[in-house]
């Protein structure tokens, strides 16, 4: 009876996570853009050495086009696709570990995208970039996590690059490889790899925050 009992508990506990998963990522009214927020939150988490790229291919998943991500989509239903059930995996969710989790705002942006309809096409609005004040805390990380920390973090980042803290993001301005890795210079690794350039408002705001001494601020 214990032995049953225990297995029937964890059973429903297992339920209630799955269900409340399937019901808090969708509470969100703005419309989402891949090129800007989906492709580099997926480029930057699932496509490492020894995951979803066209050289590893593990599952045979190649997440470094638009088409390859799709395979794992069913658009309109997020609570039904793939990708959703594999971030959203309650014991070993992806990507796997060292990295990190997602986090709840990128999975709210990855189930809106889908539920959207998933379209990797359409014309997204400008961005309203301000950059008349920019600071490491409230500017910086956000982009980092949307587009490089998959990558560069955790107890074995890639290149030896850890993004996720302070120290390192100044490590790489005082190298001077963050602003020629990001626009993409001769010379350079360009990021995201394997995906699309930052947009100009990103960029603009990495290089006023180096631009005034980058501060941890």
């Amino acid at each position: 009876m214990t032995a049953k009992w225990a297995l029937n508990s964890i059973f429903l506990i297992t339920l209630f996570f799955l269900g409340s998963c399937a019901s808090e990522y969708i509470n969100d009214g703005r419309q989402v853009c891949f090129d800007q927020e989906v492709f580099p939150l997926i480029i930057s988490n699932c496509t490492q050495s020894g995951c979803h790229n066209s050289t590893d291919n593990v599952a045979r998943l190649d997440y470094t086009s638009p088409e390859g991500i799709l395979k794992s989509v069913r658009p309109g239903s997020y609570s039904n696709s793939k990708l959703y059930d594999a971030i959203t995996a309650p014991f070993s969710p992806m990507p796997p570990k060292p990295f990190s989790r997602l986090t709840k705002d990128q999975i709210t942006t990855i189930s809106l995208w889908i539920e959207q309809g998933a379209h990797t096409k359409d014309t997204c609005m400008a961005e309203v970039c301000d950059t008349s004040f920019v600071s490491y805390n409230s500017s910086l990380t956000v982009i980092f996590q949307g587009a490089c920390t998959g990558c560069h973090s955790g107890s074995n980042p890639q290149g030896g690059i850890d993004l996720n803290s302070y120290a390192g993001v100044k490590s790489t301005v005082t190298s001077g490889r963050i602003l020629g890795s990001i626009n993409h210079e001769s010379g350079y690794v360009p990021m995201p790899q394997n995906g699309i350039k930052l947009s100009a408002c990103k960029i603009a705001k990495i290089e006023k925050w180096v631009s005034q001494g980058a501060l941890n601020n």
